[in-house]
């Protein structure tokens, strides 16, 4: 079964490190068959948060924010890439993820972090945990944590020397945690209308 997943990253520095970690999960979940789009904050460009999709009158949403809403209603689960600053998550991750409220309910989400060094951006995920929680997905238990980021990916997000086995490793996990939830989280909204 083919599963719609979007890829989100927040990263808006010019040298961005974390963009070899979207490739690599995009990649992983296109190889597994699954219809796979990276959502880039910056590509995307969305102001700062001044009105939430939902606030805008039906059709008057910016076009932008308007695409984006439909991938996401349209997606099966959802994957956070986050890098860390200081010790919490990025701000065009957030920013982006902020606009929307009921577009993310009932559906999974992972978190894939990484940092330069060895914490591998673990602060910042464990942030993002209880936010997407409260947006109404489910996280789930896998986690992949890259650091040094630079020394375990190429800049073509093609793993590298132990730390690259390491990830290579997990990522098979981390992809069929997200899978079930996304099969479960189909056939209960298939079942069954949201509780609000």
């Amino acid at each position: 079964m083919t599963h719609r997943i979007l890829v989100l990253y927040g990263s808006y520095r010019s040298d961005r490190m974390g963009i070899r970690l979207a490739h690599f999960v995009v990649e992983g979940f296109r190889a597994r068959g699954d219809d796979v789009e990276l959502i880039d904050a910056k590509a995307v460009g969305l102001p700062m948060l001044d009105r939430m999709y939902k606030e805008y009158p039906k059709g008057a949403a910016p076009a932008a924010l308007e695409k984006l809403a439909g991938e996401i209603r349209g997606a099966d689960g959802f994957v956070f890439i986050t890098g860390e600053y200081n010790w919490g998550v990025q701000p065009g991750l957030k920013n982006l993820t902020d606009h929307f409220l009921e577009e993310w309910f009932w559906r999974p989400a992972a978190i894939a972090s990484y940092s330069a060094g060895r914490f591998s951006g673990a602060r910042a995920a464990t942030a993002w945990h209880g936010t997407l929680s409260e947006m109404g997905m489910v996280v789930i238990s896998s986690t992949i944590a890259v650091g040094p980021i630079a020394q375990t990916l190429s800049v073509e997000g093609r793993p590298n020397g132990e730390g690259g086995k390491a990830l290579e490793h997990a990522f098979p996990r981390f992809a069929d945690d997200l899978t079930w939830w996304m099969e479960a989280a189909k056939a209960q909204r298939g079942r069954k209308a949201p509780p609000y």
